[in-house]
């Protein structure tokens, strides 16, 4: 029953460019299984409500389908699709982006059994949904259809469902996004770093100095939140960084590859088709699915 109920708002709301007048709430329908699509996370909460998802982060595959729910409490490169879509039942997910400052409020409020930190935490994980959460999720799309509540209600029940979240199965990986101290806010720092210096090299123990941690902790807490090295992190994001260029600049691929960071262009050509499948020169004529949520 509350499934059908949200099938039926989010059906009635989505819009081609995924926004609503709630912010930080996105609506995702598609009504045919996509091509993989390469982008960022985000922060995010992603509920699928009709059809199925795959998403991969490195050597790590999630899929998750009607009832279930992926958090994502760091940016991370992501590539994902619909597996399960059609005109006739489309897929259809909600999404939420996660404030830090909203989940360390809560966890101000909530006491100190929830301020505690934890260590070696995917920085995503899909879960199902439970009553109360999809309970939360349905009122709050429900507002769309109350224009003179929304300004009111919609932030109670976001602190709602961030207190679902965080009390729930998949809580401790939520938490950590609220909490300075943790392990997590370290390999943020960190990750931040590398996305604002993805075009140059740099050795792994001076972005565990930065990031205040030994090269041992480090290595090990980027490993389990982004189930890729540092190196490999960095490459993902070069990679993604040149499909995004190649869609402007389709005959410039030696440019490409050289703006992003790589010196040789055999090599930047290799680790394309290794990522993407085809070539870049191939890969920048073909059209690409439009972003959706995670």
């Amino acid at each position: 029953m509350q499934l059908d109920e949200l099938r039926a708002l989010l059906t009635r709301h989505a819009r081609p460019d995924g926004t609503t007048d709630i912010e930080g709430v996105l609506i995702s329908r598609a009504e045919q299984p996509n091509m993989p699509s390469a982008s960022m996370s985000g922060t995010v909460l992603a509920l699928i409500a009709q059809g199925a998802k795959r998403l991969a982060l490195g050597d790590r595959v999630l899929e998750y389908r009607a009832g279930q729910y992926l958090v994502a409490s760091v940016d991370l490169p992501v590539t994902g699709h619909f597996t399960e879509a059609s005109p006739d039942r489309p897929a259809l997910g909600f999404g939420l982006t996660l404030q830090p400052a909203a989940i360390a409020e809560l966890l101000l409020q909530a006491g100190a059994d929830l301020r505690r930190s934890g260590g070696g935490l995917p920085g995503i994980a899909v879960s199902d949904a439970s009553d109360e959460l999809l309970d939360a999720v349905i009122r709050l799309v429900r507002l769309l259809d109350q224009p003179r509540d929304l300004p009111v209600l919609a932030p109670l029940t976001v602190r709602e469902i961030l207190w679902r979240l965080i009390t729930g199965e998949q809580g401790a990986i939520v938490r950590q996004l609220g909490l300075a101290d943790s392990n997590l806010s370290h390999i943020a720092h960190a990750i931040r770093w590398i996305r604002g210096h993805y075009r140059q090299s740099f050795r792994v123990e001076d972005v565990a100095r930065l990031s205040g941690m030994s090269v041992s902790a480090f290595y090990r807490h980027f490993q389990a939140v982004t189930a890729m090295s540092p190196i490999q992190f960095q490459k993902q994001i070069r990679l993604q960084q040149a499909r995004l260029l190649l869609a402007t600049q389709p005959t410039d691929v030696t440019g490409v590859g050289q703006r992003v960071g790589y010196d040789s262009p055999s090599q930047f050509s290799r680790e394309y088709r290794r990522q993407f499948g085809v070539p870049p020169s191939l890969d920048a004529a073909r059209p690409h699915a439009a972003p959706s949520l995670p």
